[in-house]
């Protein structure tokens, strides 16, 4: 959500950053029902205060025996309520048309926020291993032998539908052990906490976090309301709503490691092969709750803690900062890491590390008490994908695929595996 007061003062710096956005300026129009607003609430306080005035002299009209004066008196402080009443409401129509409004405006990209119109004009800022010079032609990770008798796409359009999928035997057990390892990684290295949480969220907690209402069609409601988490960015950004936090308790670094759904409303042909793009996934979420002051440095540190995660995989991959064009709706700035995927040849994004100022701390409420004293202010909160566990597998089988079809796995998932390091050509964990 946007401050309404920031747009009044510097309604030029406004829409020339909206326009960074590639959207139409938007300050007058605001400014306008913000006017209209306000100029209901001060005359209802004018007519609340004749009214009081009105009121006190009915008593003393009718004390001197005035019965004209009493009934005009009467009148007045009648038409006074009405008004009020009137302009009341007027008031309340107002401030709903200006939050809705707002609330359909995306963040304000930082300063430093390189411009462009799409992802080709994303800039790379990091490079990290060298992909591997193949003596076959790589397959993708649905074709790899020791894979594909593991991966189960026509079972689960059996149940579910297209873009679902049902991983068995060692495929499986791999993708278990890779979120293991996340979390792992991210409580006793990072330092975040770890937490279980729902899945099923009230519109309050989607609306908070920037997903409601403007995306709503990427989600999934149920018939008694509940919306099925897009990601724990939800949740764990939503654990400090309406909340007055201690500057000291700051930062508030969480990670989770849920299911997570999206309709992908509008990807229509977009990676229908394989498991790349699905319905339901899943992924370990890093999110920190920070000062204000603090929040860029806490953008790099998530940062590194996602590139360390593929760097112990032993996954070449790229980092690139999106440009204007191509962040999302509640970021300010955007990191996105791209894992090198050779059954593709090319990059696919593993994880997006997301800072939204104070976004959506305004949305819901969420501030801090400044230790020096003085008025809370409002917290800001930052959001990474630690990583997308299915497309971290992709990455993972494609990357250690042999030309018998085995798969050997990172040194590091060994311990979760029982010791064993290879998905056999037929399939099994040895």
């Amino acid at each position: 959500m946007h401050d309404i007061r920031a747009i009044r003062d510097t309604p030029a710096a406004f829409d020339a950053a909206v326009a960074r956005r590639g959207d139409a300026p938007m300050a007058d129009q605001i400014l306008a029902i913000d006017t209209a607003r306000r100029s209901c609430i001060t005359k209802a306080e004018t007519a609340q205060a004749e009214q009081n005035a009105a009121s006190k002299l009915v008593g003393a009209a009718k004390a001197k025996g005035d019965e004209a004066e009493f009934e005009r008196l009467r009148a007045l402080v009648s038409e006074k309520k009405a008004e009020i009443a009137r302009l009341t409401e007027e008031a309340k129509a107002e401030d709903a048309r200006l939050t809705a409004l707002l609330a359909e405006i995306p963040n304000l990209p930082y300063d430093d926020v390189p411009e462009g119109a799409d992802e080709n004009d994303n800039v790379e800022v990091n490079r990290w291993g060298t992909p591997r010079d193949f003596e076959f032609t790589p397959k993708e990770h649905f074709e790899i032998a020791g894979v594909a008798q593991n991966m189960d796409f026509d079972v689960a359009a059996k149940m579910s539908g297209s873009r679902f999928v049902v991983l068995k035997g060692a495929v499986a057990r791999v993708h278990r052990a890779l979120a293991q390892f996340m979390i792992d990684t991210h409580v006793d290295k990072n330092g975040l906490t770890e937490c279980n949480s729902p899945v099923l969220v009230r519109d309050e907690a989607m609306y908070g976090t920037d997903k409601l209402p403007k995306f709503g069609d990427d989600s999934y409601q149920t018939t008694n309301g509940w919306w099925l988490i897009p990601t724990s960015e939800v949740t764990l950004t939503y654990s400090v709503a309406g909340d007055v936090l201690e500057e000291t308790a700051l930062p508030v670094r969480l990670t989770a490691h849920t299911l997570c759904f999206r309709s992908e409303a509008g990807s229509a042909g977009r990676d229908t092969s394989g498991m790349l793009r699905q319905h339901q996934f899943e992924k370990v979420e890093m999110v920190s709750i920070t000062h204000p002051d603090e929040s860029d440095a806490e953008q790099k540190r998530m940062l590194r803690c996602a590139e360390d995660l593929l760097e112990q995989l032993n996954v070449p991959y790229r980092t690139v900062v999106l440009c204007t064009g191509d962040m999302g709706f509640g970021a300010r700035r955007t990191y996105d890491i791209e894992a090198w995927v050779p059954g593709q040849n090319t990059y696919r994004e593993i994880s997006s590390v997301s800072t939204t100022g104070d976004f959506q701390a305004r949305r819901m409420n969420a501030r801090f008490k400044p230790a020096g004293g003085g008025k809370p202010e409002f917290v800001h909160t930052l959001n990474g994908s630690g990583l997308a566990v299915g497309r971290c597998l992709i990455a993972v089988l494609e990357n250690g695929q042999q030309a018998d079809g085995s798969v050997n796995l990172p040194d590091v998932l060994h311990p979760y595996l029982g010791g064993k390091g290879t998905i056999g050509a037929d399939g099994a964990l040895i």
